[in-house]
């Protein structure tokens, strides 16, 4: 009996179960045209998130603190071994090497790690650990500044009572004081 060559099957989104969405590239999934996968590629809403990477994928950060572990982590495990053995000067090494790494990898909310340790030791040793909230308010400025205008305002006119007392000029008396006492 011959065998019949039969041609193979035409791939479509029929063809696959998407049931778990694992093949999604994007929202709402693959995008299908005519029966064919079309490439997607998901670009970030935020482009200042991307960071330019210079070799082997790094950034320049990454790899001066890269290059810094290894300048300290190399000689130190080569000169250590002798003494304490490969295992001690290994973890020596690894011990001496992590706060590279960490200061190469590490990010929170944007910021490196040396920022987010300033900001943790300015929130818990420099600044005071309660911070009331207090205003500047405009209208206690204006109540003081009136209420020293009115001590001012009253010592003057005290003064000038206290000066117009004393220095009493004579007045003249009115026209009807005259006519009864020439009668």
């Amino acid at each position: 009996m011959p065998l019949a060559i039969r041609p193979a099957p035409r791939l479509t989104a029929r063809s696959f179960n998407f049931g778990d969405n694992s093949l999604s590239c994007g929202i709402g999934g693959p995008k299908w045209k005519g029966g064919f996968l079309l490439a997607y590629v998901n670009v970030p809403n935020d482009l200042s998130k991307i960071k330019s990477k210079l070799a082997f994928n790094l950034t320049k950060r990454q790899l001066i603190c890269f290059g810094a572990a290894a300048v300290i982590g190399i000689p130190t495990y080569l000169f250590t071994r002798s003494a304490i053995g490969n295992m001690g000067a290994m973890l020596l090494m690894i011990v001496l090497m992590l706060p590279c790494f960490f200061f190469a990898m590490y990010e929170r909310d944007g910021l490196p790690f040396e920022k987010v340790i300033k900001n943790i030791a300015r929130a818990t040793f420099l600044w005071p650990r309660t911070r009331p909230y207090k205003t500047q308010n405009f209208y206690a400025y204006l109540n003081d500044f009136e209420k020293s205008f009115l001590t001012h305002r009253k010592e003057a006119t005290r003064i000038e009572n206290k000066n117009s007392k004393t220095h009493k000029t004579p007045t003249r008396q009115s026209g009807k004081a005259n006519k009864k006492g020439s009668r």
